[in-house]
């Protein structure tokens, strides 16, 4: 009995040391969660790809959406539109400004597993050069005044005819797989079945395509390192509102784009996290520079500082949008952040009006001068956001004595009958920019103003001689701090003026399930910019487990599948068609 006694004292004591072990450990041990690789995410998106391929996309929001997740170019932009290198490691530009040549990364695979060369690009820029290609006109026609050479596998050499510095912008444009395109006609590329079933060198590969929906899976060899994400699929839908109610179903985690209309009905979902990013372009006035009224620029200027630009802002785009002062974006390495602003003053606008001759002579509520009343017609695209924003813009005008009458256009009209042929008043209009560089010569400069040949794209007609030469030796230089001064010159300049009426830079609205971690935005180009870190995107994590004090452990690196050793080009097997 005494020996059972000794054997229980034993045991409860060993459970006491066990006890007091476990619970020490507990309080110096801690657990950190970690992404962890697997899953699939499911958006909603409003359209339908037309195809899959970087030189066609610009038509297509959807395609630029997939050409993102599938495809890479030379280069990439960050979010400030500092070019960085992708398929490229580096590149060198000669002093005179006209050669540019790129050393191409040895570790790029295509998805099928062939290497990556000199070869794919070489043919990506012939099928942008070919005169039948089908593709944005001026596309085309910019690369036809550049020659390209294969200097080896992993060099390629452009030549221009004059310097240009925008000219790295178009080296961010996706590159097309030789191997298998080769030989295959531009105009027939345009309908080919690799626009649907596309082979590139990005983080996802497509591996079903069909009309409702495109599924892409990671691509375990991209030299980026594996995306968490093991699967992406986009499903396609008619409208914005579909896409919504979607969401509200479950058939989707993601909704590409939340427009000001839904976005009430967005914030009261507790699980729909709602990310912003500011994008490219801006939305202003076009003001039609030749109508006497316009010519004046305190008139210009009266009608800028008369503009509760917050109040529409926060009360028609429900708060998505930025107050802009300048053409060229914040977040662009040329935004000269002190240019001067116009803040809403209505009494100034008035001072301004009155002491240039334009008062209300009769007390219509119209003012007047020498027998011509300040009043026009301001022309909107047919969408209802549109229309709302410029009938509120046309309140706040009447308010100082401007009458302005808002006149609806088709959006498929407005640039080819209204803007071209320059049969307007003022137009309301959203610049959207495709590129990173902020050259605005073909917006502003006085050669671009649309002529019989309905070219060029300075709508308002301006003619500003100090405008043009800040934009035009701007490109001429690749020295950054030179165009920096420029850029500076041109945004003083042009804020003094005011050549058109700038309201707000555009804010794009992403709504992702508060399940799909790792979702960050930050300023974009185009809403495609949204998988601009795509890789860090997760669904899964993992807990590792460290002691209190220590150092938090570093997570293992992104498996990423060896490659096999790069063999010459002559060397690698081409795959039956």
């Amino acid at each position: 009995m005494k020996h059972i006694r000794w054997q229980l004292l034993i045991a409860l004591t060993g459970v006491a040391l066990l006890g007091a072990t476990l619970a020490y450990l507990a309080l110096e041990t801690s657990f950190v969660a970690y992404p962890d690789w697997g899953g699939t995410y499911i958006e909603g998106i409003a359209g339908r790809p037309s195809a899959i391929n970087p030189i066609f996309s610009p038509y297509n929001d959807v395609d630029r959406d997939l050409v993102a997740l599938v495809f890479n170019g030379l280069t990439r932009a960050d979010e400030n539109g500092v070019l960085q290198p992708d398929l490229a490691t580096q590149w060198t530009i000669s002093p005179d400004g006209l050669v540019y040549t790129f050393t191409l990364r040895a570790d790029v695979v295509w998805h099928d597993g062939v290497f990556f060369s000199a070869d794919d690009v070489l043919y990506t820029i012939h099928a942008l050069q070919d005169p039948a290609y089908p593709g944005p006109p001026d596309l085309g026609t910019f690369w036809r005044t550049v020659s390209v050479t294969r200097v080896d596998d992993l060099t390629i050499r452009f030549q221009l005819t004059q310097p240009y510095a925008p000219f790295l912008d178009y080296t961010t444009i996706g590159i097309l797989p030789a191997h298998l395109l080769q030989g295959i006609a531009v105009t027939d590329l345009m309908a080919h079945p690799f626009n649907r079933r596309p082979i590139g060198t990005g983080p996802f590969q497509v591996i079903e395509s069909t009309a409702s929906q495109v599924m892409l899976e990671a691509n375990p060899r991209f030299y980026g390192g594996r995306p968490y994400l093991n699967r992406i699929i986009l499903k396609f839908y008619p409208n914005y509102e579909s896409v919504f109610a979607a969401y509200t179903r479950g058939e989707v985690e993601g909704i590409a784009r939340i427009l000001p209309a839904y976005l009430p009905q967005a914030r009261q979902l507790d699980r729909l996290d709602l990310k912003h990013a500011r994008l490219g372009g801006y939305s202003l006035i076009y003001l039609n520079l030749s109508k006497p009224i316009f010519q004046d620029k305190v008139v210009r200027q009266a009608l800028l500082y008369a503009l509760d630009r917050q109040r529409l802002i926060d009360e028609v785009l429900q708060g998505q949008g930025v107050i802009a002062h300048s053409p060229i974006g914040p977040s662009n390495w040329a935004y000269y952040s002190r240019v001067p602003i116009y803040p809403y003053d209505a009494q100034r606008a008035q001072t301004l009006l009155d002491g240039a001759g334009w008062r209300d002579s009769n007390g219509d509520g119209t003012r007047d001068k020498d027998r011509m009343e300040l009043a026009f017609n301001l022309i909107t695209p047919d969408d209802a956001t549109r229309v709302a924003l410029a009938q509120a813009i046309a309140q706040q005008w009447q308010a100082i004595g401007v009458r302005a009458t808002v006149q609806i256009v088709p959006t498929s009209l407005l640039v080819s009958q209204i803007l071209r042929p320059r049969q307007f008043d003022a137009v309301l209009y959203e610049w959207r920019t495709l590129s990173n560089d902020p050259d605005q010569y073909e917006n502003w400069h006085q050669t671009q103003v649309p002529g019989s040949t309905g070219l060029g794209q300075n709508y308002t007609g301006l003619n500003d001689r100090d405008i043009s030469e800040a934009l035009e030796t701007a490109r001429r230089t690749n020295d950054q701090g030179k165009r920096i001064e420029l850029y500076r010159k041109f945004q003083e300049l042009f804020a003094e003026r005011v050549p058109a009426l700038l309201l707000y830079y555009p804010i794009y609205t992403y709504g992702v399930d508060v399940r799909v971690q790792g979702v960050t935005l930050a300023p974009m180009l185009t809403a495609s910019d949204r998988f601009r870190y795509v890789t860090k995107w997760y669904l899964k994590t993992k807990r590792i487990a460290f002691n209190v004090g220590a150092e938090v452990p570093t997570p293992a690196p992104t498996p990423t599948r060896a490659l096999p050793q790069r063999l010459p080009t002559s060397s690698v097997p081409t795959p039956a068609p």
